[in-house]
């Protein structure tokens, strides 16, 4: 959702699934990265129970929201307030009890908007709410975060939209200076259902450099500074969650006759987990191949400029303690791990040289277990499956395989 998006268009990469999901699901991987619940709300309270005040607030009002909206907000227990059935209801209503003015005039429609700002933010980790969303031409449900009150420069990470007049897709989405509005960048997926036909997980795990979007488990998008253009990167600081059912807007367009209402949105759950790294430079430690449980390795533990890096046995030597340093470069022995010639092709080999200040030398562990280069947006991969010592390492495109997953020790 954006009190930012102002016309239809959006940079997207849609995949379309007939049936159930079928990429590979976070659950098949060992999540290192992903620390305990820093921060949750079951909505297990009796039927007509208000919102909880100590962990979310309200945004109240008719104007428009940047995006020519046509609801209403309002803290009524008409528009949001637990149902006795495990979940919080959110509901949007053409109706106006209290002659609320909006935008446009006399509005037309109540809805609810709630948010954590000012009560829970943080930097990283999985933000995750299991939701049963509204349907109907002109709903606009979403599932996001901002960085603070200064849109767009301190960022906004989208983590489940539904326009009505695509029921069956989830929309993930950045924005920030230079890539807002219509020129955020983002992803979706498309299943052979319509989202509102059943619960569903939306979810996110953000780690410095890296934000990958999940439904149901599956990851259908990721993002890294590579994919912006140019511009810059505003996901390095806390961010707080919003819970929002928009009616109407310039992307979604407008009820019309076929719309029914009320439209709820059901929220089983919210819950945020910690990054155990942080985002700080990490203690040193093995970088383990979740494939062949050998760690990654200096060969001979010879730190010459060029050597190429390889799986062994575990051993805790100086050839396999790497640390995740502050400028994004993944250290050993005092060299840098690197793309070998610069090159971010599928196939480049992984090395070790001196640490030089390019960029192409910045590396990140995801929540998930990738480990990623964050130019190339590629993950470091273990060449041709190859279990045995001696197995060599090259940047692929990021497949979630678990010759890609790797586990700090």
């Amino acid at each position: 959702m954006r009190r930012t998006r102002l016309l239809l268009a959006v940079a997207t990469v849609a995949v379309t699934l007939t049936g159930g999901l079928v990429a590979t699901s976070r659950n098949d991987v060992a999540d290192a990265a992903v620390g305990p619940i820093t921060w949750q709300d079951e909505f297990n309270q009796p039927a007509g129970t208000p919102l909880d005040q100590s962990k979310w607030k309200f945004d109240i009002g008719g104007g428009g929201w940047g995006n020519n909206e046509r609801e209403y907000y309002t803290n009524s227990t008409s528009n949001v307030v637990h149902d006795g059935q495990g979940n919080l209801a959110i509901t949007a209503r053409q109706e106006n009890p209290n002659n609320y003015q909006c935008h446009y005039g006399r509005c037309e429609y109540t809805s609810g908007r709630i948010l954590t700002a000012d009560k829970f933010s943080q930097a990283y980790g999985r933000f995750e709410a299991r939701l049963k969303i509204p349907r109907g031409q002109g709903i606009w449900p979403a599932f996001w975060m901002l960085g603070g009150g200064n849109w767009p420069a301190d960022g906004e990470i989208d983590i489940m939209e539904n326009v009505g007049f695509e029921p069956n897709t989830v929309h993930g989405t950045v924005h920030g200076p230079g890539y807002s509005g219509a020129g955020g960048i983002g992803g979706g997926r498309t299943i052979g259902a319509p989202l509102a036909d059943a619960f569903h997980q939306y979810a996110v795990e953000w780690s410095p450099n890296l934000i990958v979007w999940y439904l149901d488990n599956s990851e259908f998008f990721r993002i890294t500074p590579s994919n912006i253009n140019g511009n810059q990167w505003v996901f390095n600081h806390p961010f707080f969650m919003i819970l929002n059912v928009a009616v109407g807007g310039y992307w979604p367009g407008y009820p019309d006759a076929s719309t029914v209402f009320p439209q709820t949105m059901l929220v089983d759950w919210v819950r945020v987990s910690a990054w155990t790294d942080g985002g700080t430079p990490s203690p040193t430690g093995g970088l383990r191949s979740n494939f062949s449980n050998r760690c990654i390795d200096i060969p001979a533990a010879n730190p010459v400029d060029g050597a190429r890096l390889q799986l062994y046995d575990c051993n805790g030597s100086n050839a396999q303690q790497w640390s995740f340093n502050g400028d994004g470069t993944l250290r050993a022995m005092g060299k840098c791990m690197d793309p070998a010639g610069g090159a971010l092709a599928n196939g480049t080999p992984i090395q070790l040289v001196t640490c030089n200040g390019n960029p192409v030398q910045r590396f990140t562990l995801s929540g998930a277990g990738d480990l990623v280069n964050v130019s190339a947006n590629r993950c470091v991969d273990v060449k041709d499956w190859n279990s045995g010592n001696g197995a060599q390492l090259q940047l692929w495109d990021c497949a979630g395989t678990t010759n890609q997953k790797w586990t700090r020790t």
